[in-house]
């Protein structure tokens, strides 16, 4: 038995202790296709396929992958937005026997080049799209790449947007040449379905399944090493935290962040695998789509990140809309903003709760309950089951911190969802992987901050990448950009350190606006006066009509920074 202070705050019926299925990825997919056969798998633009549709395409997927070499030990990349020819392909991959490569639509050229070196990646999969075929055609020749699988957008469209589609969207696609470089995703799914099934090793848990790319804090992107076992645990770990709330094969989960990315992959996808439940596709963040859809297709879940509901809030057509379908909201990949979360839970009456994960943890870290009246204001939640969290001093590693908010140090993930490595990277891996002496995990060093209460509540203070030294005391972003969300003129916020000739570092804020508001700086300091301390006041404000934004969706700190060290740079020469 354990006993850790976060359980006696678990929602009715979860326990922290934790079975995982020892089963494989496409075992878990197999066995939910034969009990969900005729149950709608997927909505795609009112295409509705079910399990079996997805069981009969992943066979004729692995046994066409499998005649062109894929076998244990080979890596095929999937180029692709959120279609079903994802979902056919990441299945039949790993029923071939070879392992999943993630690439972001959004990757420059210059990345996606280094990643199909990195991942020793000679199969990928496209679409015909001029936002996808162009930029993988430009990599022939100039990298290791040796066939091209390309689909069509229209491929799983309902008539009549099949037939429209290429006429009414021309200029969105692409046409591609017939050669020995190319396929088609129809001539590779062009076969009887049978392909040869691998005889699991000792422990097919400990197999890679994943090559999940990560920016990592430093350098040029890491592929996290995300094994079947890492997956699996993860999927149960968010089962089991809303199994109460739950009735398998009766759910519809809205999936617009992409299935490239591990919340989708393993926290939606997979989730909705193992349950039966339905998925509604998007291609792209259509936000007047979701809207519309939210209201007549009535799904019951709705995963996203903090822009999808400060989007969905500020659309004109939301207020008026019965959306009591809705039961659970999870926000993730970002700090989720107090009044963005009461906000929309005055909005839909649905419960919106906030998680914390990381690529290298597949991505499960910690969560909050359902029960809104068991919520701690500015946490994030509980180590989920199965997951130890421990917070690190940051100068001696090995020291674990006692609770208390004075005691901010590093986030350390312990459980079975962190990844078996980065791949090819051993020095890299060792840096931020650990030996557990209470389990026989692994721990990850996250790199962020935060503290915990003695009740086991997780508290983010911020990335330590992003931590402001400010005349020597710590300056955390994330604490200003939740007392900006508080004006009600700030739509969107960023908060980054710059240089600054009397304290060496301070705060500046970016802010996207709210339609028809203004905001100057004295404005601004006027709202922290009570909200900040001094050495925490920003020096300066911009207002900019959007802030970056990862492929994810959510607000990016990586450009701006590069946009400030350029003007330094530039303001010295």
């Amino acid at each position: 038995m354990t006993n850790y202070p976060w359980e006696k705050s678990y929602p009715p019926g979860v326990k922290w202790e934790l079975e995982v299925p020892r089963k494989t990825i496409h075992q878990t997919f197999e066995e939910s296709c034969a009990q969900f056969g005729d149950r709608p798998f997927t909505d795609f633009l009112d295409k509705i396929m079910t399990f079996r549709d997805y069981k009969e395409a992943s066979d004729k997927a692995a046994a066409g992958f499998q005649k062109l070499g894929v076998k244990p030990g080979v890596n095929v990349g999937l180029y692709l937005p959120n279609t079903p020819h994802y979902i056919i392909a990441f299945f039949g991959v790993l029923k071939a026997g070879g392992r999943v490569v993630n690439y972001s639509p959004l990757d420059a050229a210059r990345e996606l080049e280094f990643k199909i070196g990195d991942s020793e990646t000679d199969i990928l999969v496209t679409l015909d799209a001029s936002a996808l075929y162009p930029k993988m055609a430009a990599m022939r020749g100039k990298t290791r790449l040796k066939k091209l699988v390309v689909g069509s957008v229209a491929d799983y469209l309902p008539w009549p947007k099949n037939w429209l589609f290429p006429i009414v969207k021309k200029k969105e696609l692409s046409p591609w040449p017939r050669d020995d470089w190319h396929m088609s995703f129809k001539d590779l799914l062009a076969n009887d379905g049978k392909y040869t099934s691998y005889p699991s090793n000792d422990n097919p848990w400990d197999e890679v399944a994943i090559l999940q790319y990560t920016g990592g804090t430093t350098g040029l992107p890491k592929a996290a090493m995300l094994t079947h076992g890492c997956v699996m645990s993860a999927m149960s770990q968010g089962m089991a935290w809303t199994k109460p709330y739950t009735t398998p094969g009766t759910e519809k989960i809205v999936c617009v962040l992409p299935l490239f990315h591990i919340y989708a992959l393993s926290g939606i996808m997979l989730g909705a695998v193992a349950n039966g439940n339905q998925l509604i596709l998007y291609p792209r963040p259509d936000i007047d789509m979701i809207v519309a859809d939210l209201s007549t297709k009535k799904p019951s879940f709705l995963p996203g990140v903090p822009t999808l509901y400060t989007a969905i809030l500020k659309h004109p057509k939301a207020q008026g809309l019965d959306l009591k379908a809705l039961k659970i909201c999870m926000s993730g990949g970002a700090p989720l903003p107090v009044e963005v979360q009461q906000s929309f839970e005055k909005l839909t009456g649905a419960t919106l709760i906030e998680g914390y994960g990381l690529t290298e943890t597949s991505p499960t870290g910690a969560i909050c309950p359902v029960d809104k009246t068991a919520r701690r204001v500015g946490s994030c939640g509980l180590p989920m089951p199965g997951t130890i969290i421990e917070i690190r001093d940051m100068e001696n590693k090995d020291r674990t911190l006692p609770a208390g908010k004075d005691n901010v140090g590093e986030v350390c993930i312990i459980g079975p969802q962190v990844m078996k490595g980065y791949w090819k990277k051993p020095e890299e891996t060792e840096q931020v992987l650990f030996s557990h002496p209470a389990s026989n995990w692994k721990g990850l060093r996250t790199g962020d901050m935060g503290y915990m209460d003695d009740d086991g509540w997780l508290y983010l203070v911020d990335r330590s990448k992003d931590l402001i030294i400010s005349s020597g005391y710590n300056v955390y972003p994330r604490m200003i950009e939740e007392a900006m969300y508080e004006h009600p003129a700030v739509e969107e916020c960023i908060v980054i350190g710059i240089p600054d000739p009397y304290r060496q570092e301070a705060p500046k804020v970016f802010v996207k606006l709210k339609p028809g508001t203004s905001l100057t700086f004295d404005e601004m300091k006027k709202h922290l006066e009570s909200r900040v301390g001094k050495h925490e006041m920003p020096v300066a404000l911009e207002v900019r009509a959007e802030l970056p934004k990862t492929p994810v969706g959510k607000l990016s700190k990586k450009e701006l920074k590069e946009e400030e060290r350029a003007k330094a740079k530039a303001k010295a020469a």
